[in-house]
């Protein structure tokens, strides 16, 4: 069985909208060494749309490179119940969403890696389908904005932590 992992970034103060406005003067090698771990001990990705369609039209046009390359040409699986047609290598998810990602990670491969939050995120966690949270703390506050989770309660163990030389801490999460 798959594991289904979710990767998000947030501020501080809890704030997950507009992180390239905040978390890029904090990436550096140990960032990017973390994010590629997790990429590739994944064989799939899953995005709610809002998710797809930025990831769609921004990594297609990256630079080349290992992680820009692995990104590019994984299966991508979006929960969506607007849009009508995906590319970028992607598949829309029809149906019941928690039924159709319990059916993904029941196939055999590696993790599905999550990334973006949003009601797919709370419907996630609402079903009990996320089996790790990777979620980046950055040394920022935001003055408004999104709040992780908002509205839903949970009770979360902690796994591990990971600090970095630049600020960001990365608390991993799996349900209690």
């Amino acid at each position: 069985m798959r594991k289904l992992v979710e990767s998000t970034f947030m501020s501080l103060n809890g704030v997950i909208s507009d992180p390239q406005n905040w978390s890029p003067p904090y990436w550096d090698d140990e960032h990017a060494a973390y994010a590629t771990g997790l990429l590739s001990a994944a064989d799939a990705l899953l995005l709610g749309r809002k998710t797809y369609e930025s990831f769609a039209e921004a990594w297609p046009s990256r630079s080349v490179g290992e992680y820009t390359d692995r990104i590019n040409a994984m299966p991508k699986y979006v929960a969506s119940r607007t849009l009508e047609d995906a590319t970028w290598n992607a598949s829309i998810l029809e149906g019941d969403i928690p039924e159709a990602v319990a059916a993904l990670k029941e196939e055999p491969g590696a993790n599905l890696l999550k990334f973006g939050t949003g009601e797919l995120s709370r419907t996630l966690l609402e079903n009990r389908l996320v089996d790790e949270y990777h979620l980046w703390v950055f040394p920022v506050l935001a003055a408004r904005g999104e709040r992780l989770f908002e509205g839903v309660e949970a009770t979360l163990e902690l796994q591990d932590l990971t600090r970095f030389g630049s600020g960001i801490v990365v608390l991993r999460y799996g349900p209690k």
